[in-house]
């Protein structure tokens, strides 16, 4: 797998070590083994390790959205730029409309269908109930003399840490936008990708907006910021900001809504006889759980109100399950192998005995008991 080169942009199917056919599953598993392998807790103080996962984490983001892997796959590195490309070339091909000299020469006519243009964008806003932005709406406030400015669109990309805590960001956005007078607007020149707009097809001076996001946000999210778009003119209103943002996954946590996944660590000792066991969570503490005797593989515990924030309907938090996992000590001393040989000796001599069966019985009834002791005795 190749780890990229400083200053240009790795092949996101190559940083996974997959091929542009994988499908989601394998992209996925590639991710999971990879940041395994990488991820800075396993190498402390490495900073090519850190700089690979921050890789990793960039190609998954991409390659895992449907949406974004398919601008990806069309526009390569540009791809964040591709809805501003394609509603550019829409537009140009939108000059020749009902007339003469279309996109396609003298005599063709552009032809707009519901898959080319939302509605909404034409009337600028839900029917132009609140009069923005729309290719009508533009129109008529030309007619006017006052015109609302565009709106604009800016990608980011957060931890799942920020996501649960909420963080501030500096982003760069266009501050209005024209078609680029160099290449013209097509994003190329003599088929190479154009110096002054980079393959965008518009050119607009850039300004730096500090956005706040919200705890609780979700992968792909779509965050409106009133007013923070491209100034209008002749007084008119300024348009709006829209920040899409996106979740990097996280190699402990799996997040389901508002709820959260992981696997604990049980020492098959613990498992067969009771004990405690570590249980991080985002909050930056570590959780006792305490661990029922019997307990099996694969059982399930709920920690109620350790998961993510809940966003938008007022305070509160989702759940954390854990999951228990027995691990054996490793590596094993003589003395616990002896100890296991005679485990095994006294097995097979009862082996008609069924005392698993009501341990899995058991499971799901009492998985919210041991969850409550959980959040009362963080240890940190």
């Amino acid at each position: 797998m190749a780890s990229g080169t400083s200053g240009k942009a790795s092949d996101y199917y190559t940083v996974l070590g997959v091929n542009r056919t994988a499908s989601e599953k394998e992209i996925r598993a590639a991710y999971r083994r990879l940041a395994r392998k990488w991820h800075p807790d396993v190498n402390p103080g490495n900073p090519e390790a850190e700089e690979q996962f921050k890789r990793i984490n960039a190609a998954h983001e991409v390659l895992s959205d449907p949406d974004k892997r398919r601008k990806y796959d069309q526009y390569g590195d540009q791809w964040m730029h591709a809805d501003q490309i394609e509603e550019m070339r829409r537009r140009q091909g939108a000059a020749g409309f009902g007339g003469r000299g279309g996109p396609g020469g003298p005599g063709d006519a552009y032809q707009f269908t519901t898959d080319d243009v939302d509605l909404n964008d034409l009337f600028g806003g839900a029917a132009g109930a609140r009069g923005g932005g729309g290719i009508f709406d533009s129109l008529f406030r030309r007619a006017s003399g006052r015109q609302r400015g565009q709106d604009a669109e800016a990608a980011v990309r957060i931890s799942l840490e920020e996501a649960y805590a909420g963080t501030r960001r500096t982003i760069e956005v266009r501050a209005g936008e024209e078609p680029c007078r160099v290449c013209g607007g097509t994003g190329q020149i003599a088929n190479a990708t154009c110096h002054v707009c980079r393959g965008t097809g518009v050119a607009a001076p850039l300004r730096r907006v500090e956005v706040n996001v919200p705890a609780g946000v979700r992968d792909g999210q779509r965050i409106r910021l009133g007013g923070q778009g491209a100034p209008g003119a002749n007084g008119g209103a300024s348009g709006d900001l829209y920040l899409r943002v996106s979740v990097n996954s996280h190699p402990r946590f799996e997040r389901r809504g508002d709820d959260l996944y992981a696997d604990v660590d049980v020492p098959v000792a613990d498992a067969a006889l009771g004990g405690e066991a570590k249980v991080p969570t985002l909050k930056g503490k570590t959780l006792a759980l305490k661990v029922p005797p019997g307990t099996q593989g694969g059982k399930v515990f709920r920690l109620s109100g350790q998961g993510m924030p809940i966003s938008g309907r007022g305070s509160g938090f989702g759940d954390l399950y854990a999951t228990a996992r027995l691990v054996l000590p490793d590596p094993m001393t003589d003395e616990q192998r002896r100890l296991f040989e005679k485990l095994r000796a006294s097995s097979n001599g009862s082996s008609g005995s069924n005392g698993s069966s009501g341990s899995n019985e058991d499971a799901g009834q009492s998985a919210d008991r041991p969850a409550e002791s959980a959040e009362s005795e963080a240890t940190r």
